[in-house]
């Protein structure tokens, strides 16, 4: 005999909906144990609750959430298992799922690799429905547009291997000075890759519009991380807005500055992270203790500093007669970047008190930061 109807429904899809009910509209642990009973009796259901697990999923696509957005606030919020589960749920739905261009799929090479599940059938169910519960209640987010249709050429591509290479060397050395050389280095490539690409798109029968993308900013120290980031997009023609509450900016821009706005910022975090250890360290070994308001108030300095240096480069950048191709592309931007955010705040960073975690942030900065880019003609 089979398994039988109730309602028209299978008593498989029945046991999901009633695990549903119990879990995902109730918030008890009361709830959550119910439902995952539920499930654990019946191995029938895993294939519901995994197709179930996709829906979730593409929702919070239309919801204007990427692969990236979502890993990042599981992780945040729930455990690894979490972070597992909802990767292979990813990964099975992208399978069904139309190309969303090159940032989308790099974010799906970059899952967590999903391992053997645990035998505990009682603890896979309430790992399932805990995660159900976060992407249920995922919030819209402000859409990003697909990325730009024209591809970059071979010269861009070598360009921007060029300018990875060189960031990965300055990271990797021991010494401030070959990394201020190294980043020097790279900052005029990008200086001219964004040029390039500018005059490329002015001249081109149906230029590329501005576009966006979301880059993670990771606890502890987010605030001073944002401020970074901030700084960093707008000496590369780009702007940035930070939602604190799911840990990302979003950053405004054509697309080969928001590559390379991705680039520098991430390569400063690692030169900062290193510095910022190395400080420590000697602060130790000179007898004083340092706390996480040292370590606040390093980063704050740091970003203050790299800020203010690559504003001071960014005047240098251009001769006079690229101006007014820059111009109406900054005035894109912002054009963008106001319907996408019509409403945003200001914030003040707070937790800077340390004096000394100040001056080696700066100092830190200043040894990191490049030099005055050279005029390009």
């Amino acid at each position: 005999m089979g398994r039988g109807t109730i309602d028209g429904v299978t008593s498989t899809a029945s046991s999901v909906e009633r695990a549903f009910r119990a879990a995902l509209y109730d918030d008890t642990d009361t709830g959550l144990d119910t439902g995952a009973s539920l499930l654990a009796a019946d191995p029938a259901a895993d294939a519901e609750l995994a197709r179930r697990g996709e829906e979730f999923v593409a929702t919070a696509w239309r919801r204007g959430w990427q692969p990236a957005d979502v890993v990042r606030l599981v992780r945040r919020e729930l455990d690894d298992a979490h972070v597992r589960r909802v990767a292979a749920l990813i990964r099975a739905q992208a399978g069904q799922d139309r190309p969303r261009g090159r940032r989308w799929a790099v974010q799906l090479t970059e899952l967590p690799e999903d391992p053997a599940r645990e035998s505990d059938r009682f603890a896979q169910a309430t790992t399932a429905l805990e995660l159900y519960r976060l992407l249920l209640r995922l919030p819209a987010l402000e859409p990003l547009q697909e990325e730009a249709r024209r591809a970059p050429g071979p010269a861009a591509s070598r360009m921007l291997t060029r300018i990875r290479a060189l960031l990965a060397k300055a990271e990797a050395t021991g010494y401030p000075e070959e990394a201020e050389a190294l980043s020097a280095k790279a900052q005029e490539l990008m200086a001219r890759h964004s040029v390039d690409e500018a005059l490329l798109a002015a001249e081109a029968p149906a230029p590329d519009a501005p576009g966006a993308c979301r880059i993670g900013v990771e606890p502890p120290y987010e605030q001073a991380k944002a401020v970074l980031l901030d700084a960093v997009a707008g000496a590369n023609h780009c702007r940035a807005v930070w939602n604190e509450p799911f840990g990302f900016s979003t950053v405004v821009g054509f697309e080969a500055d928001l590559e390379v706005v991705e680039l520098l910022y991430t390569s400063l975090l690692v030169q900062a992270t290193h510095a910022m250890t190395k400080a420590e360290a000697a602060q130790r070994a000179g007898g004083r203790k340092r706390t996480k308001t040292f370590r606040q108030s390093f980063l704050a300095a740091y970003a203050h500093r790299v800020g203010d240096r690559l504003a001071a480069a960014a005047e240098t950048q251009v001769t006079q007669d690229l101006l007014p191709v820059l111009a109406t592309r900054e005035v894109a931007v912002t054009d963008r970047l106001e319907r996408m955010f019509p409403e945003t705040t200001t914030t003040r960073l707070r937790g800077v008190s340390d004096a000394a975690g100040w001056t080696e942030g700066a100092r830190a900065a200043d040894r990191a930061q490049v030099r005055a880019r050279p005029r390009l003609e």
